[in-house]
């Protein structure tokens, strides 16, 4: 545990999410399970017993630094990193990583979003365990692999050497979000994982990484060893983003290195990233329907309907639907074409910024 860091990506807003993650206040900052915490905090909870509060990371956006603070009070403000603008989440690694590195050179990192489920703590936390044993003063880079339970294109898809021992799979292939016939050939042959998006290294092996593969990168947050933890942070991280490329840490590194490994995982995971992933996720109610809010329903099945506390809705009829509201938006659309979400998200900020 002395050696041990948690970076937690807490700076996305979630947009198919929509109307429930707003710019204002995105998914992570939610309780959406209805269990009394946020993901962010049910996030910052799972590593309880893997390392402690003072080795817990947030990377998130300026403008949520007070939601941060808010939900996760034990941490100080050098625990959160406020990036000025988005820039996908290479760079958001490397300010943690490099930063990190200063104030421990041995340290073994764990990344993981803010707004994952995971159902299986307990197995998760052996998970974890397992991956930091296979990086501790190790020149690998490892993620965690999820085994796919139907051919989704929404994930990435990582192919692993099968004859490799134990559950720690040398890693041969990254496929980002295939289409579907190719995304059925990939869960037909049994060699390949979801990419759950959740990385553990130790620090100098992803230094190393970024030098190699990402040296722009590398040289921008590298400048700034000698001002994190200091006043100055601020303003360096401010020019930092400014001169950093927007690539994903998938593009930029994983699907470049050849010491990828990846850990065979099963932790009831979801990534949460639309409304049918929560209906997924969720417990099912009488005519499987999923229900949070004060709400009567008459001859509806397959239904997700999330409304606020304080209004009673009435549902008759309805298979197979989202209804969601929040705040001044409510959206009533067909479960099986939740991709026109992100259309809706378009459109209505056309109609003004407080719709989105």
């Amino acid at each position: 545990m002395n050696h041990t860091y948690v970076v937690i990506m807490a700076g996305g807003v979630g947009t198919r999410f929509w109307p429930f993650s707003r710019t204002s206040y995105p998914k992570q900052f939610h309780d959406v399970l209805g269990t009394g915490r946020t993901l962010l905090q049910q996030t910052a909870d799972r590593f309880e017993g893997i390392c402690p509060d003072s080795h817990i990371y947030i990377v998130t956006s300026d403008k949520y630094k007070d939601l941060c603070q808010e939900q996760l009070p034990q941490l100080t403000d050098d625990q959160i990193l406020c990036e000025p603008v988005a820039r996908n989440t290479a760079p958001c690694i490397a300010y943690a990583c490099y930063k990190i590195a200063q104030q421990d050179p041995q340290a073994n990192i764990i990344v993981a979003p803010a707004d994952h489920i995971i159902l299986k703590e307990a197995a998760f936390r052996d998970t974890i365990r397992t991956a930091l044993a296979a990086v501790d003063g190790k020149d690998v880079l490892v993620t965690l692999g999820i085994q796919p339970s139907r051919p989704d294109t929404g994930y990435g898809y990582i192919q692993y050497l099968p004859d490799s021992e134990g559950s720690v799979k040398k890693v041969k292939t990254f496929t980002e979000k295939p289409h579907l016939e190719l995304a059925q050939q990939f869960v037909d042959s049994g060699e390949f994982v979801w990419n759950a998006g959740i990385f553990v290294w130790n620090v100098q092996a992803i230094r190393k990484a970024f030098k190699q593969f990402l040296p722009e990168t590398a040289e921008i947050f590298a400048e700034g060893d000698d001002i994190y933890y200091s006043d100055r942070e601020t303003p360096f991280v401010n020019k930092a983003y400014s001169l950093c490329k927007s690539i994903s840490i998938d593009n930029g590194i994983m699907e470049k290195a050849d010491n990828v490994y990846v850990v065979l995982s099963d932790f009831g995971w979801s990534d949460l990233g639309t409304w049918k992933s929560l209906y997924e996720a969720s417990e099912k109610g009488d005519n499987l329907n999923v229900i949070d809010g004060h709400i009567l329903l008459y001859d509806t099945k397959n239904c997700i309907i999330k409304t606020p506390k304080d209004r009673l809705v009435v549902v008759n009829g309805l298979d197979g639907y989202i209804v969601a509201e929040y705040d001044n938006v409510l959206m009533i659309c067909r479960k099986d074409e939740e991709q026109k979400v992100k259309e809706f998200v378009a459109d209505a900020k056309e109609r003004g910024n407080e719709f989105v």
